[in-house]
C-alpha cells in the first residue's frame, strides 16, 4: 500500500454554520457557488470587500447538515464577526467548533489508498468526519475534518506517515498555492492575481456576491498584470515583503517562504522573462506552475 504524508494543521480552525438559511446566506456573500456543496463535494471560496479586495479565504464542506469553514486560526475571530454582521434576520447559527480539527493528507496517490474520486473537491464520509480532495488542486492531496480523538485511528487505517509543517508548506509553495493572509494582503489583494480562477475559488456564473463586480471586470477586461508564482532561491530566505529587483527596477515582492522556495507576486512579463531576479541579495529562479493560465 502506498504511504501518504499526514499533518495536523494546527494553524487552521473551524467555524460551523447551521440553520435553514445557511446555504442562501453564504451564497450571497462568497466568491464560489454554495449550491455545489454537499456531503460529496467541498469547495474553496473567499470573502471580499465591496470593492473586490481580499478579506478571507477558506474551504467549505458539509457534514450532518452543518457547513464547516476551514479557515486561518489566528484570524477566525475576524471572520466570525464579519459573518455575524451580515446575519441580520437569517436563520443561522454560527459557532466555533473546538472538537473537530483539520488535517492534511498530501501526495499524489490519495485515490489509491482512499475510496474517493480523483477530482478536486470530491468528498467522502470517514468515521466521525469527512475527507476530501483539495478543491484547489488534486495533486497536493486532500484534507480531513475529523474529531481530535480520531487522528491516530485514521493514520493507522490509511497508513499515513506524520511529517512536518515545513515539508507540507514547501510542497504548497512549489505548487503555487496561496496560504491566506501569508500570501494575500488583507483589504488590498485581488483574487485573480492569486490564481483563484484556476484554483476553483471563483464562480463567474453564480450571480451576485460581495465584490463580484470588480472580480468580473478584472477578468473580462484583462486587468490582471501581476501573479503569485513560486520562485526558488539560494541561501537564506528573503524576508516577507522583500522587494524583487531586475537590475535596479522593482518588479515584485516576496510573500511566504519555506525550504528553498517562496511565493512571489511578480509582474507577468517578469515571470515569462525572469532573467536576473534578486530579493534581499538572493538570486531567484521562477518556477511557473502548470495549472497557471497566463
Amino acid at each position: 500500500m502506498a504511504t501518504m504524508k499526514f499533518l495536523h494543521l494546527r494553524d487552521r480552525r473551524l467555524l460551523r454554520i447551521s440553520g435553514e438559511d445557511t446555504r442562501n446566506f453564504l451564497q450571497g456573500l462568497l466568491s464560489n457557488d454554495l449550491m455545489r456543496v454537499s456531503e460529496k463535494q467541498s469547495i474553496y471560496a473567499a470573502l471580499l470587500t465591496p470593492q473586490g479586495k481580499y478579506l478571507h479565504d477558506f474551504f467549505i464542506s458539509k457534514l450532518n447538515n452543518n457547513f464547516y469553514l476551514d479557515c486561518e486560526a489566528n484570524r477566525i475571530n475576524d471572520l466570525y464577526n464579519r459573518l455575524k454582521n451580515y446575519k441580520l434576520r437569517s436563520k443561522i447559527d454560527l459557532e466555533f467548533d473546538e472538537e473537530m480539527v483539520v488535517t492534511a493528507l498530501f501526495g499524489t496517490y490519495l485515490h489509491n489508498i482512499v475510496p474517493i474520486q480523483p477530482s478536486e473537491g470530491s468528498t467522502i464520509s470517514i468515521s466521525d468526519g469527512i475527507l476530501y480532495v483539495d478543491p484547489r488542486l488534486r495533486d497536493i492531496g486532500g484534507r480531513a475534518v475529523i474529531q481530535k480523538s480520531s487522528i491516530e485511528s485514521m493514520k493507522k487505517q490509511y497508513n499515513l506517515k506524520s511529517t512536518t509543517f515545513e515539508a507540507y508548506d514547501t510542497m504548497r509553495i512549489i505548487f503555487g498555492l496561496p496560504d491566506g493572509s501569508r500570501d494575500l494582503i488583507v483589504d488590498k489583494s485581488i483574487l485573480l492575481e492569486s490564481g483563484f480562477e484556476e484554483l476553483n475559488g471563483v464562480d463567474f456564473d453564480k450571480g451576485c456576491y460581495i465584490g463580484q463586480e470588480l472580480t468580473a471586470r478584472t477578468k473580462h477586461r484583462g486587468l490582471v498584470k501581476k501573479r503569485l508564482t513560486p520562485v526558488k532561491f539560494k541561501g537564506d530566505a528573503p524576508k516577507i515583503g522583500a522587494k524583487i529587483l531586475r537590475g535596479q527596477k522593482e518588479v515584485g515582492e516576496i510573500r511566504s517562504a519555506s525550504g528553498s522556495y517562496a511565493l512571489a507576486l511578480l509582474r507577468v512579463e517578469n515571470i515569462l522573462d525572469s532573467k536576473r531576479l534578486q530579493a534581499d541579495g538572493a538570486d531567484l529562479t521562477v518556477h511557473k506552475t502548470g495549472w497557471a493560465n497566463f
